[in-house]
């Protein structure tokens, strides 16, 4: 596989964002939205956002989708948001707005290029990354509250749910050429060691665990909270990865970015574990695989953005945001014995002392 040659299907992930400035998103924002203000360019990946400031201090995120990316599973992620709203309303989640027309997203042409936009909540504070030292009641309420989603996901269902991408978990076969382009030998094996225990021991046992519509993507940066009392989640962004998949997947993804550097790496995500089986109770076999997934999904985080951040070197910065955090993880979880790992997440299910 060549630097630009995009892994197995996902062309999406190789696709360099849309090209729109400030300017123009204020004037879509007026004509189409009905809000004048000030717009702001926020930090991105795949799409462009704007922070959209009205005159009367109301402010949203003006969202300009990446044009690789398939219609229907934006309207998959719109009506997602939409159900989530009505199962839940409590749940503070990102909001979507409709368009004058009254539709949530909608063809606009920048520079001869038909791109689709969407006007979602901005809520104030800080990302979750932000906070140096995240408290044991934090993680609680960020395991409780993707418990909530997952619940209030359940029984939704969509054509472009189907979609493949490969931050899936379930697809993480598809990482033996990006690994690959991993530079240093020993992140290079220690990536391929959590992958071989993938295909060897989780992904068999896949298809017969219960399955759903889930976030996908609840890293830190996904998170926002109070700068000066970051206890409750205020807001849970980003549900551009939203895949139907094994629910637990969903928790691995969250606990993947939840692990200690130090001494015993589930240490920390044990009250976010907890919290998330309190409402949403994991069956014995997925707690019996949580330590591969939660593996998996950290040696996701290393090959993508690896590669994506050699081809666009101009946002590697951001792309590379949480690979420091996941390479010292799986360094942490190659000296957990496997065995270990599970006694101790059903520990961490049944409320003993850890």
């Amino acid at each position: 596989m060549t630097l630009h040659t995009p892994p197995a299907f996902d062309a999406l992930l190789a696709a360099a964002p849309p090209q729109v400035c400030t300017e123009q998103a204020r004037a879509v924002a007026a004509q189409h939205f009905g809000l004048h203000g000030t717009c702001r360019l926020l930090s991105g990946e795949r799409d462009l956002n704007f922070q959209l400031t009205c005159s009367d201090g109301t402010q949203y995120v003006l969202k300009v989708s990446n044009a690789a990316e398939d219609p229907r599973v934006i309207d998959f992620q719109n009506q997602a948001l939409l159900h989530i709203q009505q199962c839940d309303p409590l749940l503070p989640v990102q909001r979507i707005y409709p368009n004058l027309g009254g539709t949530y997203q909608l063809p606009v042409l920048f520079d001869g290029q038909p791109l689709l936009v969407r006007l979602l909540s901005f809520v104030d504070g800080v990302s979750l990354n932000q906070i140096a030292q995240p408290s044991a009641a934090l993680r609680s309420s960020l395991g409780e509250h993707l418990g909530r989603l997952g619940l209030a996901l359940r029984g939704f269902f969509h054509p472009g749910a189907g979609h493949e991408l490969l931050w899936d978990l379930k697809h993480a076969s598809r990482l033996d050429e990006v690994i690959a382009l991993i530079e240093a030998p020993e992140q290079r094996q220690l990536a391929r060691r959590f992958l071989d225990n993938f295909q060897r021991n989780a992904l068999p046992r896949l298809k017969g665990l219960r399955a759903q519509v889930i976030h996908n993507d609840l890293n830190p940066h996904n998170v926002i909270v109070d700068a000066q009392q970051p206890h409750p989640v205020r807001n849970i962004l980003d549900f551009g990865d939203m895949v139907h998949a094994p629910l637990v997947n969903d928790l691995a993804v969250g606990a993947a970015y939840q692990l200690g550097n130090e001494g015993d790496p589930l240490q920390h995500a044990a009250p976010f574990i907890a919290a998330y089986h309190r409402v949403a109770p994991l069956e014995p076999v997925e707690q019996e695989l949580l330590f591969d997934l939660i593996a998996t999904r950290l040696v996701l985080t290393v090959t993508i953005t690896n590669w994506r951040a050699a081809l666009y070197p101009e946002n590697r910065a951001y792309i590379l945001r949480n690979a420091p955090s996941a390479w010292r993880g799986l360094q942490a979880l190659a000296d957990l014995p496997r065995e270990a790992a599970q006694q101790q997440i059903r520990r961490i299910c049944s409320q003993e002392t850890l």
